[in-house]
């Protein structure tokens, strides 16, 4: 309809009800009250996203005592091809994990497939289950032929692609599903322990690299960024002692975080921290530092699972001060580390360790306040969302 037509009508309404005589009176004024205005009802709220990962984790944690959390915080190693004193080891505990070593790895891919097959006790909570799988250097698989960083770091960045593409189809065969295996550290020093396991030798090489190596590994086996704050900065080998910078932290933040940055961006899952001690920002070792924590979390915007290098290490520095395992561990978890490693021999008493000790040493520091419990808690339930999240994904 035009709108002349629309208008016409309403005119001639109004007309007859005004009388249409030669003379038109003034309307009357209206004796109806104005009504007031209705109040509009506010917009229901949007509801919030239903996530089922957490509503299963915080039922699952609501009935765990103090000494279950704490258990859920260790990944272990326990050296053999058969998986039933592994499994027993997550079943007596309650583990958060297992890595396994050269010792775990048989001849061929089916035999490691069985084994991590046998690993799980709760289909609903699977363990994680951790290797180191860099290449080069640093392999547990023999089948594992794809190019280690001591080659990629010279090659275009499409390669380390490629690479991690295949170790991560590899890993996800096997039924390992945490890859320690992305080095964010960044050297240009030959004479670096660290050196040939770098993925470049400039901030701007590694980081491209890292990215790239966390892009191939998304959606098959959680990735690992190692060895925070860097051991590039830092000069000798974490295995038998407390390496040390006092690098300013404006330098680390334009060289030595630039890697972990870019692999933080592209999605990595798990960050490793080395025992470090980079004494401008904690005299305590990274492993052991609130401070660097807080950089982590805060600066770099990591919210996934914080893990710290095998523990034992620690005790091998010969640094007195760290001469007691379950001080370590209190140290770490206090700090806000969320996962403990043990690359542990067969018998543990050897090393010193006694696993059940460490949870009740844990446990005590929780009941004094010494742990934070909401901080505990914060962390199993990062740790569960992991495992929870394996069991979705495979279900």
């Amino acid at each position: 309809m035009s709108p002349l037509r629309t208008v016409a009508p309403a005119i001639l309404a109004i007309a007859a009800l005004s009388g249409c005589s030669g003379a038109q009176s003034a309307p009357e004024a209206s004796t109806t009250p104005t009504p007031e205005p209705r109040p509009v009802p506010a917009a229901p709220a949007t509801p919030e996203p239903f996530d089922p990962v957490a509503v299963y984790v915080q039922a699952a944690m609501a009935g765990m005592s103090v000494e279950e959390k704490a258990a859920s915080l260790l990944m272990l190693h326990r050296p053999g091809l058969d998986p039933a004193p592994i499994r027993a080891d997550i079943a007596q505990y309650g583990l958060g994990g297992v890595i396994l070593m050269g010792d775990n790895v048989p001849a061929d891919p089916a035999s490691l497939r069985a084994l991590t097959d046998g690993l799980t006790v709760d289909p609903d909570l699977p363990p994680l289950v951790a290797i180191d799988e860099e290449g080069g250097i640093v392999r547990r698989l023999p089948w594992d032929t794809a190019a280690g960083p001591d080659v990629l770091k010279g090659q275009p960045v499409a390669a380390t692609t490629e690479a991690f593409d295949v170790r991560a189809g590899l890993l996800d065969d096997a039924g390992v599903s945490v890859n320690f295996g992305i080095v964010a550290d960044v050297t240009a020093d030959p004479g670096s322990f660290i050196y040939s396991r770098v993925l470049g030798t400039d901030p701007a090489a590694a980081g491209e690299r890292v990215a790239a190596a966390v892009d191939a590994e998304q959606g098959r086996v959680y990735s690992t960024l190692k060895h925070f704050p860097g051991h590039g900065a830092a000069p000798g080998d974490s295995h038998s002692s407390i390496p040390q910078t006092d690098l300013a932290f404006a330098d680390w933040e334009a060289r030595d975080a630039v890697p972990f940055r870019e692999g933080i961006d592209a999605g990595a899952e798990l960050v490793m921290f080395g025992h470090l001690r980079f004494t401008a920002v904690d005299d305590a070792p990274a492993t052991m530092s609130a401070a660097w924590i807080d950089v982590l979390r805060d600066d770099l915007g990591f919210d996934g699972v914080a893990i710290t290098d095998d523990m034992l290490m620690l005790q091998r520095s010969g640094v007195a001060e760290f001469a007691d395992p379950v001080e370590n561990a209190v140290r770490a978890l206090e700090s806000g580390q969320d996962l403990l490693l043990y690359v542990l021999p067969a018998d543990p008493s050897t090393v010193g360790v006694d696993v059940d000790a460490l949870i009740a040493g844990i446990a005590a520091a929780v009941e004094s306040g010494r742990i934070d419990q909401d901080a505990l808690d914060e962390s199993v339930a990062r740790v569960f969302t992991l495992r929870r999240s394996l069991a979705v994904d495979t279900g």
